[in-house]
């Protein structure tokens, strides 16, 4: 398939398509959970009305920082957590936030999924590779065509170490050729592949079509200011760090849009923010024990902010990593510049009802 086609859907004329394209702050939802594992609804719409009051153009649900075991259809969380995002984003009608719904497993799986998702009313598909680790690159780019009848997809290199796999430069120039890829989240967390994906794309004659969004937590604001020699440029992320301080990230990519106009001083203050941002990431990822404890780390954050009661995940054994704790004691202290409680603080009460 080339460029040339016309995509099976009419969503490019929308405002949540435009906001998207021109690039936004778009953070990786997490489930809000109580003691017993079960969801918090009240919680999970607070999270949702923090996101958006924050200036986020959207939010990604049913994403790995919603926890991938939602998708097990066993729990029945799938339906309930899309719906309780979709809802409460309904509430702020002087706007159209873009919805972006998570799906993976395999080809009939994720074609379900987005057909719940479309019902619902979410204008996107995050296709991950989770779920899908017995399928050829071929089979991959079958599931997104397939999914792509559906909604529009975002394609989305994950990195490994939590449930992704090595995708080459030429797997990204075919996700290209498919008319309904419109996006890409680029996580591998790693710069040559970051590399594999802007390249592949390139090779596409439909690769100014695809937009970038960074999902490199390790590498926001370098991600946000780059321009690659191809011409790529992420515009916006979609990021689970930003399911944290989301105040603060319109303003880190407020910055950076000024810094790449030509002002030299948004340029320091980006430029400062990044090891910064980079050291905070580590700890709440947990990357130094391989991020085990990346879902807890946030939920730790949002604990802390008032938004979570507690760090429970689905899974009794996806807790906070050895060490990790000190280390978000540690850059919490550090970087109190990086936070938004205040923000929190001033309307959590209202969220909260």
């Amino acid at each position: 398939m080339t460029g040339t086609a016309t995509p099976p859907f009419a969503t490019t004329c929308q405002e949540p398509m435009k906001t998207f394209r021109n690039g936004t702050v778009i953070p990786a939802h997490p489930l809000a959970l109580d003691a017993e594992r079960r969801i918090d609804e009240r919680r999970q719409r607070a999270l949702t009305r923090y996101y958006l009051e924050s200036g986020a153009g959207g939010v990604a649900v049913g994403v790995h920082t919603t926890q991938f075991a939602i998708h097990e259809p066993n729990r029945g969380m799938l339906r309930p957590v899309l719906e309780l995002a979709a809802r409460t984003s309904a509430e702020y009608t002087d706007r159209s936030p873009v919805l972006v719904a998570g799906a993976c497993g395999p080809t009939e799986q994720a074609v379900a999924e987005a057909e719940l998702a479309a019902s619902l009313g979410y204008d996107l598909i995050l296709l991950a590779p989770y779920g899908a680790t017995d399928l050829s690159d071929e089979q991959l780019l079958e599931r997104t065509r397939a999914v792509g009848e559906v909604l529009p997809v975002i394609g989305f290199y994950l990195q490994p170490a939590v449930g992704g796999r090595t995708l080459p430069r030429p797997f990204w120039r075919q996700l290209a050729d498919i008319p309904s890829v419109v996006g890409v989240k680029v996580a591998p967390f790693d710069r040559y592949a970051t590399l594999d994906v802007v390249h592949g794309i390139a090779d596409s004659d439909r690769g100014g079509d695809v937009t970038f969004y960074t999902g490199n937590d390790d590498h926001i604001v370098g991600d946000l200011l780059a321009t690659y020699p191809t011409g790529a440029e992420f515009v916006g992320g979609l990021l689970g760090q930003w399911a944290v301080w989301v105040e603060r990230a319109v303003t880190l990519l407020e910055l950076t849009r000024r810094a790449k106009a030509g002002d030299d001083d948004a340029l320091r203050t980006a430029v400062e923010m990044d090891t910064a941002l980079t050291d905070a990431n580590a700890a709440i990822f947990d990357a130094r024990n391989n991020f085990h404890g990346c879902i807890p780390g946030i939920h730790e954050v949002l604990r802390r902010q008032g938004l979570l009661e507690g760090t429970w995940c689905l899974d009794e054994k996806e807790t906070l990593g050895s060490g990790q704790l000190a280390e978000i004691d540690r850059i919490w202290d550090a970087y109190p510049h990086l936070r938004d409680d205040e923000f929190i603080a001033e309307h959590l009460d209202r969220w909260l009802k």
